[in-house]
């Protein structure tokens, strides 16, 4: 970039919208997995939506290249830049109306997500979206990469908890969607282009959020179970009972429990003895006089009379169940002490769950001896984070070298199913080839067309998702 295109942008943006010093720019060229070192020529962060529109005008026309970055939190390098600008939302920080009556939230993109939940909570409401990067990631990225996490079960991905949104276009126009309607049948549901668009088809600039009742019962339990198969019956028999009232079904494997307990300090098994498999299980209402436990207790006793649960814990307190949750929390980290870990973050039928943990945990057994396969996630939308632990002893560097080679197996086996290769994380930088082989052409053609339209120049993050224009 010359001085005089730099100069125009500081113009637009004044002097603290703009990051120029190798130093001060590092942060946003390092990428949460450290696959991916990015590089920019200038970090520009504008304080409102014409300041963004402004900039990516500019940038357009200049053939410019621009990244947008929310809370850089991403696991598949969706805000990694390869020269040109990063634009952050970080300053555009505003909680900009809240609506009682329409259960409605309207706020800017770089509110930070556990912000957004706090005012949602201040006004007596549930903003439901809840992911381990809460406390960093901000709302514009979670909605560009239609985030998932625990709540996914009852309340929907974030594509299902946005009403209206405002973009900026790729040649910087402005769409000004912000819309609080739950009916609005006039054509094309634009929304739906720029929510896991992963910022390459416009950038959301703020976004109305659906509200909910906030829960005013809840029961937590840490259950044992005997295998997967269990697993997926008591999550048949648990939707069958409770109905709306369950909100998150996670499992955890034996090793993931183990990894834990083992390297994370604060945390202990809460059981005498080790378990094949784990769930993490929690009902909540609005009803503060609902009996949450009576129904909790009713399933379990059923089902430790017909063997499919071996043992259970109750959080008595708040406290309680923050740690039953922390325990669940802290399997990423406590895999980062077992050296290297190959992640896969698919899905498939909730139905083949188990089958798919079964035929997967073999395949890539047989591949390489020894691999500790550490599966855990979201039963309850069949979102498996399918992990991949080194074997004992191996250099963590070589055994990364076959991530592509895990890749395929997993993958395979996933697609076979009727599945994803991609559940919550995205696409980004990390999985366009996997996109472009795994994708009916007729789709891949579409995503590319739609590119092509929105951003002819292919100057909105490109790289991601799908190739742009030639």
């Amino acid at each position: 970039m010359d001085s005089h295109l730099v100069s125009q942008i500081e113009a637009i943006v004044g002097p603290k919208g703009v990051i120029s010093a190798e130093a001060d720019m590092e942060p946003y060229l390092v990428e949460e997995r450290g696959l991916y070192r990015g590089q920019c020529d200038l970090v520009v962060r504008p304080a409102n939506t014409e300041e963004v529109s402004k900039v990516v005008a500019l940038c357009s026309e200049n053939g410019i290249s621009v990244v947008p970055q929310g809370g850089n939190t991403g696991l598949c390098g969706g805000a990694v830049a390869d020269g040109g600008v990063i634009l952050s939302l970080a300053r555009m920080n505003k909680v900009c109306d809240l609506d009682p009556l329409n259960a409605t939230l309207t706020v800017e993109a770089g509110v930070i997500l556990s912000n957004v939940q706090s005012a949602a909570e201040e006004a007596g409401f549930l903003f439901p979206l809840s992911l381990g990067a809460e406390g960093s990631c901000q709302i514009g990225g979670n909605l560009a990469t239609n985030a998932g996490g625990v709540n996914v079960l009852k309340y929907g991905n974030s594509r299902d908890l946005v009403l209206g949104l405002e973009v900026v276009l790729p040649d910087g126009r402005i769409w000004k969607g912000l819309k609080g309607l739950r009916k609005d049948n006039t054509g094309y549901d634009l929304k739906h282009l720029f929510l896991g668009s992963e910022g390459t088809l416009g950038i959301i600039t703020a976004a109305v959020l659906k509200l909910f009742p906030l829960p005013r019962a809840k029961e937590t339990a840490l259950i044992a179970l005997p295998d997967l198969e269990s697993v997926a019956q008591l999550l048949s028999r648990t939707k069958a009972l409770c109905g709306d009232s369950l909100s998150a079904f996670e499992f955890i494997s034996q090793l993931a429990m183990s990894l834990v307990t083992h390297h994370v300090d604060g945390v202990s098994d809460p059981f005498e003895g080790e378990h094949a498999m784990y769930v993490l299980l929690e009902l909540t209402s609005p009803n503060e006089k609902a009996d949450l436990r009576a129904d909790l207790e009713s399933l379990l006793e059923a089902a430790f009379e017909e063997g499919l649960v071996e043992d259970a814990v109750f959080a008595e307190s708040g406290q309680q169940a923050e740690s039953l949750w922390n325990l669940r929390e802290s399997i990423p980290e406590a895999q980062k002490h077992e050296g290297g870990s190959i992640k896969h973050d698919i899905s498939v039928p909730v139905s083949r769950v188990a089958e798919f943990i079964a035929k997967a945990s073999e395949a890539v057994v047989a591949a390489m001896p020894g691999l500790r396969p550490c599966p855990f996630g979201h039963m309850g939308d069949g979102n498996i984070h399918f992990n991949l632990t080194q074997p004992e002893g191996m250099d963590a560097k070589e055994y990364l070298g076959h991530w592509h080679e895990m890749n395929r197996i997993v993958h395979d086996i996933a697609v076979d199913m009727g599945g994803s290769f991609s559940a919550e994380h995205g696409v980004g930088k990390l999985k366009v080839d996997e996109l472009v082989h795994y994708k009916d052409a007729v789709e891949v053609d579409l995503m590319r067309t739609l590119k092509s339209a929105l951003d002819p120049n292919n100057t909105l993050n490109p790289g991601k998702i799908v190739d742009g224009p030639k």
